[in-house]
C-alpha cells in the first residue's frame, strides 16, 4: 500500500509494507499461530469481559471498581476467571471462522470493488474491510453464541456480597459441562442460542462498522501525520515507516474505531446479555422476550440501564482491538509463504 500527501510530488509519498491478502498465507501456520496468539490475548482481556457481564445483569447500578475490589474479596483472582475454560475452547473455533471468512471475503470484495468496478484504492479497501467484518462476525456466531451462553452464566455465579450481583432468575452451575446439560435439557439446543438472533444485530453491524472505520482511520492518519513519523527513503522518493510507527498507527486506528462501535451497539448488547444470562423472566418460567427484556432494564434504571457496563465494555473494546489488530497484523506476517517480501 502506498499513500501520497500530494498526488504531484512523489517526494512526499508514503510507502506502507504492502498487504498481505489470503492466497499469500500459510493456512496451517496462519490457524494454528492465531489459536495461540488470540487464546493468549483472551485470556489478558477476560477480567473485563466478566466486569461487564456482571454489570449488565445486576439490578442496581455498582461502579466498576466498586465491583472488582469485592470480587477479588469475596471470591479471589479466580472470582474473575469465572467460565474462561469454557470461554477458551469456543475462542479457538470461533477465531479459526471468523480469520477464515474475514480474510477471504476481503480478498474476494477487494478485488471485485477496485478490478471490475474500478473504485480508488481508498473506496476499496473501506468495502472490502466492511463486507469482511460483516461476513466474518456471523461466521464466528454459529460458534460462539453456545460458548457465551455458558460461559456468561458461569461468569454471574457467585455473589460478590454487595447486591452488585443479580440474584434472581440464575441458575448454579457446576462447570461449563454441568451447565451445557442442563441448558439443554431445560430447553433444547434452541437454549444454546438465546439470543443468537440479536448477538447477530449486535456483532455483525458493529464489525462492519469497526472495519471501515479502521481502514479509514488507519488511511487518515497516514496521510496526516505519516511525513513526521517515517524516514525519508535512501533514494529521497518519499518515505517509509519503521515496524514501531506501522503498530503505533494500527493500534491508534483501532482504539478511535472501537469508541463508535461501543457506543452505538451497546443497548443491543446489555439486551443480549441479559436474554441469554436470565431464566424465568417471561413469566411462569418462560424464557424472557426482547420487548420484555427491554422494559426491564427500562422500569429499573431508565435508558440508563441499557448502558450498564459502558466503561469496561469501551474499556475491553478499545484494549481487545488494539492489540487483537498488531497481534493479527503480526500473525499475517508470520505466516506468509514468502516472509522477506513482506518485512517491515
Amino acid at each position: 500500500m502506498s499513500l501520497s500527501t500530494a498526488e504531484d510530488d512523489s517526494a512526499t509519498e508514503i510507502h506502507l509494507p504492502a498487504d498481505i491478502d489470503w492466497e499469500m498465507l500459510d493456512k496451517s501456520k496462519f490457524f494454528f499461530l492465531g489459536a495461540a496468539l488470540f487464546s493468549g490475548v483472551s485470556g489478558t482481556l477476560y477480567p473485563i469481559v466478566v466486569l461487564k457481564t456482571r454489570q449488565q445483569v445486576m439490578l442496581n447500578d455498582c461502579p466498576c471498581f466498586k465491583m472488582a475490589a469485592s470480587i477479588f474479596r469475596n471470591e479471589g483472582w479466580r472470582g474473575f476467571y469465572r467460565g474462561f475454560g469454557t470461554s477458551l475452547m469456543g475462542t479457538i473455533p470461533a477465531r479459526a471462522l471468523y480469520m477464515g471468512a474475514l480474510e477471504v471475503t476481503k480478498s474476494s470484495v477487494g478485488n471485485v470493488a477496485s478490478r471490475q468496478l474500478g473504485l480508488s484504492e481508498a473506496s476499496a479497501s473501506a468495502i472490502a474491510n466492511a463486507a469482511a467484518g460483516l461476513s466474518a462476525s456471523m461466521a464466528a456466531q454459529l460458534v460462539w453464541t453456545p460458548i457465551d451462553v455458558v460461559s456468561q452464566r458461569l461468569m454471574v455465579q457467585g455473589g460478590v456480597g454487595d447486591g452488585s450481583s443479580c440474584t434472581v432468575g440464575l441458575k448454579k452451575y457446576n462447570g461449563g459441562i454441568d451447565a451445557f446439560r442442563k441448558i439443554v435439557r431445560a430447553d433444547g439446543v434452541r437454549g444454546l442460542y438465546r439470543g443468537f438472533g440479536i448477538s447477530i444485530l449486535t456483532y455483525a453491524p458493529s464489525n462492519a462498522v469497526w472495519w471501515a472505520s479502521y481502514s479509514m482511520a488507519h488511511r487518515g492518519i497516514w496521510g496526516c501525520i505519516g511525513c513526521y513519523v517515517c524516514k525519508k527513503s535512501e533514494n529521497g522518493n518519499g518515505y517509509r515507516p519503521d515496524g514501531k510507527s506501522v503498530m503505533a498507527v494500527q493500534a491508534v486506528s483501532a482504539a478511535m474505531a472501537s469508541g463508535a462501535s461501543a457506543l452505538l451497539t451497546m443497548p443491543l448488547d446489555t439486551i443480549k446479555t441479559r436474554l441469554q444470562v436470565l431464566d424465568g423472566g417471561g413469566g411462569e418460567g418462560r424464557t424472557p422476550t426482547v420487548v420484555q427484556t427491554v422494559r426491564s432494564l427500562v422500569k429499573e434504571g431508565g435508558l440508563g440501564a441499557c448502558y450498564r457496563g459502558l466503561g469496561p465494555r469501551w474499556a475491553s473494546m478499545s484494549m481487545s482491538a488494539t492489540t487483537m489488530i498488531t497481534t493479527y497484523e503480526f500473525l499475517k506476517r508470520l505466516s506468509t509463504k514468502n516472509q522477506e517480501s513482506f518485512a517491515l
